[in-house]
């Protein structure tokens, strides 16, 4: 018989208030710029608390941080997560609540007893908006082979800045070698805001349709 589940939801809002307090900007919004102090800050708890939960911790060359819960089964995991940076006056859900849902699957999995037969990766991604350093999404591409390591650290930020410098001053030049963890499959749960909903007057928005981004010019 299969065993229904169900998240601790206020478990979730805590954890999303508790981190939202990094970089909480006057008004509301966040601001956790790629690599700067509050990255590293987000980082950290992200980090800590998935020791907490018994995820195996493996962070990359390029600031990438997973965190691996066992299968039953040696097998490539499934793969799930987003990023904890920002945009300058980012909102408070984005790329995070594809990151802390995922850590919530994790412990409501941890609190039933389940193992499922694949491991799973909980991934949060370095530099997925790409306000301080272009390009966007520049964890994954180096991930999966899209942007060198190289290129990825030379990049210089808005500050004059570079990835590479950033990274070492923050403390997140990990040993693995990006893409070591290979995902059998990936999803990834996202609020993308912004304000034509609420404009509108709209509760609710589904996507239809994404268009593709061009690739990076370096």
């Amino acid at each position: 018989m299969t065993q229904r589940l169900q998240i601790n939801r206020d478990r979730l809002l805590r954890r999303l208030e508790q981190f939202n307090t990094i970089g909480a900007l006057p008004g509301g919004g966040n601001c956790r710029l790629a690599l700067s102090d509050e990255d590293r800050a987000g980082r950290g708890l992200l980090v800590n608390w998935m020791r907490e939960l018994g995820l195996v911790v493996t962070i990359d060359a390029i600031g990438n941080i997973f965190g691996v819960r066992a299968g039953t089964e040696a097998a490539d995991p499934v793969m799930f997560g987003s990023h904890v940076d920002t945009v300058g006056t980012g909102g408070r859900y984005d790329g995070l609540y594809g990151v802390l849902a995922g850590l919530e699957a994790c412990e409501t999995l941890k609190d039933a007893g389940v193992v499922t037969r694949r491991p799973l990766a909980l991934a949060a991604f370095t530099n997925e908006e790409g306000s301080r350093f272009s390009p966007f999404a520049m964890g994954s591409l180096v991930h999966v082979g899209g942007v060198s390591l190289e290129d990825a650290y030379a990049v210089k930020g808005i500050d004059g800045a570079s990835v590479g410098d950033e990274l070492r001053r923050i403390g997140y030049v990990g040993e693995a070698k990006p893409g070591s963890i290979k995902a059998h499959a990936y999803v990834e749960l996202h609020i993308e805001q912004g304000p034509v909903l609420e404009a509108g007057g709209l509760t609710i928005g589904v996507v239809e349709a994404c268009r593709a981004c061009p690739g990076p010019n370096f």
